[in-house]
């Protein structure tokens, strides 16, 4: 899970974060400023539905209920996974470790 500070620091430093929220797969530090939503999991990586998400599709983030809906059609989303593909990455030491023995984020990110 990246640390998304220099995210947050990016859009604090255009005054962007009344007009914009960040969706992530990434983590936060006490430095967070502006709404932010982290830690969607099933990840990005594993083709979660953040993975699924385009430039222009609209989000509903209700605080208050703790939701957050891609509001695009079913059959959409549906293309959209059938057609993804993970990147390939090339990983070596800790990282290369984690990511081959880590559960995903919403198993709890613990040891397999």
């Amino acid at each position: 899970m990246r640390e998304m500070l220099s995210v947050t620091s990016m859009l604090a430093g255009m005054n962007l974060l009344r007009e914009v929220a960040l969706v992530t797969d990434g983590r936060f530090s006490g430095g967070t400023r502006g709404i932010c939503v982290g830690h969607v999991s099933p990840e990005a990586e594993e083709g979660g539905p953040i993975a699924l998400v385009r430039d222009g599709d609209e989000i509903l983030i209700d605080a208050k209920r703790g939701r957050l809906d891609l509001l695009v059609e079913e059959k959409e989303l549906e293309e959209r996974k059938r057609h993804f593909r993970p990147r390939k990455r090339s990983l070596r030491g800790y990282l290369k470790f984690y990511a081959e023995h880590a559960s995903s984020a919403a198993e709890g990110a613990v040891r397999k």
